[in-house]
């Protein structure tokens, strides 16, 4: 009886372990998408250059998206990107409108508060354009790599889906948010071209640079049976 306890035991801690992984690396999804679409809304200036804030957490989203796809599979991880997707847009417009309620008299921050979490629209919507047309690109390649390519090398497969997604990522986002685009001319937010292109080259860089730091991050869960996949790619 106690070996049939034990052996009953062993798939139950397994299926609890899994399950705690998979609440894990899709918490932290959302939770630095979050962050970063929150930390886009600052231009900061590094190195003299232009820059969202939310480009030096953002680029881990990726990785963590690699994670979520190796751990739940590819249908699990589209769904996370839509989701995550809705939930930034809920938030901003949320956050819109908390902005616009009269603070109260005896809250000394309530201008404060609109001036900083209230959203920049343009930048809100060129950052999830961006993220859901990246993060579902970024999970057909990577798809395509593990079942078509090599389950193999780990690191591989993470560069590989990044190396396409994230300069699509990059190019529209500034493109959205600060290129002078036909009746955005006079939008102040709008840049001439040249500037976009200095913001696009070092976002990029900013991007693959955390990328890479962030790569051994796909080697934290044990790798899943891709045999059964296949028929998805």
């Amino acid at each position: 009886m106690s070996n049939v306890g034990s052996s009953a035991a062993a798939p139950r801690a397994a299926a609890v372990a899994f399950g705690r992984v998979a609440v894990v690396v899709t918490a932290a999804y959302m939770g630095a998408q979050m962050v970063a679409d929150i930390s886009s809304l600052k231009i900061g200036v590094v190195f003299g250059l232009a820059v969202d804030m939310g480009t030096f957490i953002y680029p881990i989203t990726f990785t963590l998206r690699d994670i979520v796809h190796k751990v739940l599979g590819k249908r699990n991880a589209q769904t996370l990107i839509v989701t995550a997707a809705a939930v930034n847009l809920f938030m901003a417009g949320y956050l819109a409108w908390a902005a616009r309620v009269p603070s109260d008299p005896t809250w000394g921050l309530g201008a404060e508060f609109s001036a900083i979490l209230g959203p920049v629209w343009r930048i809100v919507l060129a950052s999830i354009v961006a993220e859901l047309v990246s993060e579902l690109i970024d999970t057909e390649i990577y798809h395509w790599f593990v079942t078509r390519i090599t389950t193999r090398y780990q690191w591989a497969r993470v560069l590989a889906s990044n190396t396409v997604s994230i300069p699509i990522d990059t190019l529209l986002f500034t493109v959205i948010a600060f290129g002078p685009l036909p009746g955005l001319a006079d939008d102040p937010l709008s840049l001439p071209w040249a500037t976009v292109g200095q913001i696009f080259l070092f976002n990029l860089a900013v991007k693959f640079a955390v990328t890479l730091v962030s790569l051994p991050l796909i080697y934290a869960t044990p790798d899943r049976d891709w045999s059964a996949d296949r028929d998805d790619a």
